[in-house]
């Protein structure tokens, strides 16, 4: 239930703000008074008229450019070019089709290997249950049509079935950030972040009231904005659409009867402490106070996306900013054309009237005689008019090629045969060159990705409940689909691990190159007895796409790799195992590799290495192994008897 606090009965001084934190969901605080409220609101007042005016220019360009993407509301004698939308989508349909691959690297700790699998596998789980598909396909769509998409990191779903962090999109339209920001977190040591921002949401009573964070709803008043970031997003895409914009009809709705309130969120400063605020009333009510706790507050739970990002500026290029002109050119020249042709089809004519006695003669009729005195020739003639220009295909073809090139879309890349006729070699060239643009964007984009799951990451650090929480994960098996249990011990280490993002397409490629090169080498090591034919089988089949479990499958861990996984944990706890004369000195240090850096660990390795050393140079120190197939104790008893019965030569050879 929300709570409604009675501020005039709190007292709490301004340092305290930190207290009002969300814990395990829910608001823990004494919260703050009447004056620390008002001073939080006039600070996030005076940002917010800072940054307004600042970004109003370049927002109403993005919603005036959302007519030319699809206009339906435009003159119906005329017709509209879709070179924006040609473009753009070709582009978007290339970079969503190639995904980008996630691989969690652990950084060499006990049970890192293990902990890097599971992440894997559980970031693959959550890809499907939290749609990143569908979250992918918007945060690309605004990341090329307004330059930086943007997307909120904030949260923990526990519903069953989920379990997981929760992503929202942002409409990047409505979101206004501090002038000097250069990006949302800037680079690594946080220079050039924005100190604040923020954007409009719409929500109803209930649905606040059914989020967690959420208090003095109860207060919140029916009223229009006038300058509502949501509002004028809301009717540019309406005008787009040809919809008829519902917003006096919205007022009719009563307070609780699902009126959408209009709130403002605010990400913020306070005494050097970070914060999101979420104010009501036309930004004169605090509804939420939530101090952000990710990365130890000095990075904002949200990640932008930036499609041709420029150094030292926010806003970068969009696919609109490069052909948004060009589209306007060729509609002109287009509905000029249209007009041309048409007058040609219902021209003007002068006729001698002495000769034409009757005007209705002139209309058009199929098998229609009209009688005039005299001579038929030179009786009507047609006007002269103005005709488009010769060069107007031209200027067209102009106007498309330059669009082509600055977004490297040529025809081919569209979806269209070339009307130039080119050679092989060229196409396969222009393919080649258009790729080389394409993975660029799609490496642009691997920062962003890389940062989102980062963050994904410290989602489970912070909200994942260690003996509380599970997680039941669906992992595809070499044979069959199994399930999983996951807890926080599983996937959680003690040193973070590290991240690599890159694109399938580019992984794939440097995939077969890498299963090229190695198998020829493969093809002369394998041959010599000396070299580590497992390892050599078991990397061909890793270069040949198999899994974990399948290459487990199909190379079983020998006795000498399980027992020495066992050793491991000994040496992690600084002990030190016995060395039997039996091990496979170079199975036991290939897995010993893997422990902890411990003087246990080192001096186990150089015992391994000084026995191998010492079996060289005395095998005769070395009983042989025995056998591990052992005839049945009845048949060896049979044996001795037979050769016991046998003359004495024969049986002291067989004692022998």
């Amino acid at each position: 239930m929300p709570v409604t606090y009675n501020y005039k009965k709190i007292k709490a001084t301004f340092e305290n703000i930190d207290r009002d934190i969300v814990k395990d969901e829910r608001i823990v605080v004494d919260t703050i008074d009447d004056k620390t409220q008002e001073r939080i609101i006039r600070q996030v007042e005076e940002e917010y008229q800072l940054c307004y005016p600042f970004n109003e220019a370049k927002r109403a360009v993005m919603l005036a450019r959302l007519k030319l993407y699809n206009n339906q509301k435009r003159d119906q004698s005329t017709v509209g070019d879709p070179l924006m939308f040609t473009v753009f989508n070709t582009i978007h349909a290339s970079l969503y089709t190639d995904r980008l691959g996630v691989a969690w690297k652990g950084r060499g700790g006990s049970g890192d290997e293990e902990i890097e699998e599971n992440l894997n596998q559980l970031s693959e789980f959550d890809y499907d249950v939290t749609g990143k598909d569908e979250l992918d396909y918007y945060w690309n769509w605004d990341a090329e049509f307004f330059g930086r998409g943007l997307v909120l990191q904030m949260g923990f779903d526990r519903s069953p079935g989920v379990m997981a962090p929760v992503s929202e999109l942002i409409d990047a339209v409505t979101f206004i950030r501090d002038p000097r920001a250069k990006s949302v977190n800037g680079n690594m040591q946080g220079k050039g972040a924005m100190r604040f921002g923020g954007w409009e949401v719409g929500a109803t009573y209930y649905e606040l009231k059914g989020l967690p964070g959420y208090f003095n709803i109860g207060s919140l008043r029916k009223e229009k904005h006038i300058q509502s970031l949501m509002d004028e997003a809301r009717q540019a895409r309406d005008e787009a659409q040809n919809r008829t914009t519902f917003d006096p009809s919205e007022e009719a709705l009563g307070k609780y009867n699902n009126y959408e309130f209009t709130l403002l969120n605010w990400f913020t400063t306070i005494r050097g402490e970070r914060y999101l605020v979420t104010l009501g009333n036309m930004r004169t009510a605090i509804v939420r106070l939530v101090k952000i706790p990710y990365n130890s507050g000095k990075r904002w739970p949200m990640q932008d996306r930036a499609f041709y990002p420029m150094s030292n500026d926010w806003d970068g290029v969009s696919i609109p900013d490069l052909t948004e002109d060009k589209q306007r050119a060729k509609a002109v020249l287009l509905n000029l054309g249209l007009i041309s042709a048409k007058n040609d089809a219902l021209g003007q004519y002068l006729y001698d009237q002495t000769r034409i006695k009757n005007k209705n003669d002139l209309n058009f009729k199929n098998n229609k005689f009209i009688g005039v005195d005299g001579r038929v020739d030179n009786a009507m003639i047609p006007v002269q008019k103005s005709t488009v220009h010769q060069y107007v295909n031209m200027i067209m073809d102009i106007l498309d090629t330059s669009a082509q090139r600055a977004t490297a879309t040529p025809e081919i890349q569209q979806g269209i045969p070339s009307e130039t006729q080119r050679t092989l070699g060229e196409l396969n060239l222009v393919s080649s060159k258009v790729d080389t643009r394409y993975s660029m964007s799609a490496k642009i984009y691997g920062w962003s990705e890389r940062r989102y799951w980062l963050q994904w990451y410290m989602q489970y650090k912070l909200h994942f409940k260690d003996k509380i929480d599970k997680k039941i994960v669906r992992i595809q098996g070499a044979l069959a689909p199994k399930f999983r249990e996951f807890t926080r011990e599983n996937i959680i280490s003690f040193v973070d691990p590290d991240l690599k993002v890159e694109s399938l397409v580019v992984s794939e490629a440097t995939r077969v190159r890498e299963q090229q090169g190695f198998s020829q080498f493969a093809s002369f090591a394998i041959q010599d007895p000396e070299n580590n034919r497992r390892y050599i089988m078991k990397h061909m089949a890793k270069l040949n796409g198999m899994n974990k479990e399948q290459i487990n499958m199909m190379f079983p861990p020998t006795v000498d790799e399980m027992q020495a996984t066992d050793e491991n944990d000994e040496l992690n706890a600084s002990k030190l195992p016995k060395i039997s004369v039996q091990d496979n000195h170079q199975e036991h240090i290939e897995v010993h590799n893997k422990a902890n850096q411990t003087p246990e660990m080192v001096a186990h390795i150089r015992a391994h290495k000084k026995l191998m050393v010492i079996k060289r140079d005395r095998p005769d120190l070395f009983p042989p192994a025995e056998s591990p197939v052992q005839a049945p104790t009845g048949q060896a008893s049979a044996g001795a008897s037979a050769s016991g019965a046998q003359p004495g030569g024969n049986a002291q050879a067989s004692a022998s």
